[in-house]
């Protein structure tokens, strides 16, 4: 994606204008897998991995007796179960909560073509942050 030294009328540097147009697609195609995953789920088109009937037996439960009575797996291993209805939606805020990476990863590249090694390495700073964050490597309690 070409940027101009700024969008046309908006007097915005092009590094805002870029992180701003993939966040805002990163955010609405989230938002579509939320809706679309509801949608399936609401209307059948999918099964899910918990009944509805079973709901309420499961629902009020702590976590760990959750997953152990409904067989869900804990961290990143729910992406095996994508397909199902009830965990469909975690596909969508997957997207929300991951969004600004690919964002955050053309500054990268825009500041490196610049010459902005310092920017370079806080954008890679943040996204390294963020990917551990996401990877579950750091956990208290557990």
């Amino acid at each position: 994606m070409a940027v101009s030294a700024a969008s046309p009328g908006s007097g915005q540097p092009p590094e805002q204008v870029l992180y701003a147009r993939l966040l805002d697609a990163g955010t609405r195609i989230g938002l579509a897998v939320l809706v679309a995953a509801f949608v399936a789920y609401a209307f059948g088109f999918v099964t899910p991995h918990v009944p509805l009937e079973r709901l309420p037996e499961v629902w009020a439960l702590p976590v760990s007796q959750f997953l152990e009575a409904t067989g869900l797996p804990a961290g990143w291993q729910w992406v095996r179960f994508a397909h199902r209805g009830d965990v469909a939606n975690l596909v969508g805020i997957a997207v929300l909560a991951g969004c600004s990476l690919l964002a955050l990863l053309a500054l990268v590249g825009l500041y490196l073509r610049r010459g902005e090694r310092l920017y370079a390495a806080i954008c890679a700073a943040e996204i390294a942050v963020v990917v551990l964050a996401a990877s579950g490597v750091l956990t208290a309690g557990h």
